[in-house]
């Protein structure tokens, strides 16, 4: 247990590192899902952030799989995450299986992916919501009531963090900052799209090598992205920055 209360340890304190000046939010909120992945053996994890007056966008995903299962959740207006958008309070499903009446296109897709439960956790400041974290596992069950606690802490110290990021307690920046965290998406989609296809990587090994190149250089990661989409940076000379397995 040693290894685990020293991750979550260390996931708060890398919450509270959304206070400093130079945040990167992308990077955060995809550090937050795989944490979470990691704190409460999870299959995968992804969060959604509001996008007015649309909707919500996905921000950041576990893996790829991942993010395609939130974009069909959006794509159909169905699902777990969104719900629990749309009320503010958490949604649990520990059989997925039994699911197919409140969810009848997003529950069979999650069950072909190999997922059997789900919980989705509101990010929220008082009446404020700002986005869900969604939890899947492979099998039924639901989270311990420990784990379903500590996923919230992490929620809502999150949101404090994304509504706080350089003073953003007015609406107008707090959506600029948002706004710009989706917007980054699509450039590290894009890139992903370009390495993968340049170095022969599946779509989850070249966002890592991405990740692996922007740290290793101290750059953000939506910069990384910005080059090598514009082919101003290779993808040899990203892949060549990656982390040998252990």
């Amino acid at each position: 247990m040693a290894g685990h209360e020293e991750l979550l340890a260390q996931t708060f304190v890398d919450v509270a590192d959304t206070l400093v000046a130079d945040f990167d939010v992308l990077d955060f909120l995809t550090m937050l899902t795989g944490r979470c992945v990691e704190l409460f053996e999870l299959s995968e994890a992804g969060l959604m952030l509001a996008d007015p007056p649309a909707g919500v966008r996905v921000a950041a995903s576990s893996s790829h799989q991942m993010g395609l299962l939130e974009l069909f959740e959006i794509q159909h207006d169905e699902g777990p995450c969104l719900d629990c958008y749309r009320d503010g309070q958490p949604v649990h499903c520990a059989d997925l299986s039994t699911a197919l009446d409140r969810w009848p296109v997003f529950a069979p897709e999650a069950l072909a992916a190999g997922f059997n439960s789900v919980v989705a956790l509101p990010m929220r400041l008082r009446d404020q919501v700002i986005g869900s974290l969604n939890l899947l596992r492979t099998e039924p069950g639901m989270l311990s009531d420990a784990d379903l606690v500590v996923a919230q802490a992490l929620g809502d110290v999150a949101t404090i963090g994304i509504l706080q990021h350089r003073a953003a307690s007015e609406y107008r920046l707090l959506a600029e900052q948002l706004q710009f965290a989706l917007n980054s998406r699509v450039v590290i989609e894009q890139a992903k799209g370009v390495l993968a296809q340049a170095a022969g990587l599946d779509m989850d090994g070249a966002f890592a090598a991405m990740r692996q190149y922007a740290r290793a250089h101290n750059l953000r990661l939506t910069d990384v992205a910005d080059t090598i989409v514009s082919r101003d940076l290779s993808a040899d000379e990203v892949v060549r920055a990656r982390t040998p397995p252990s």
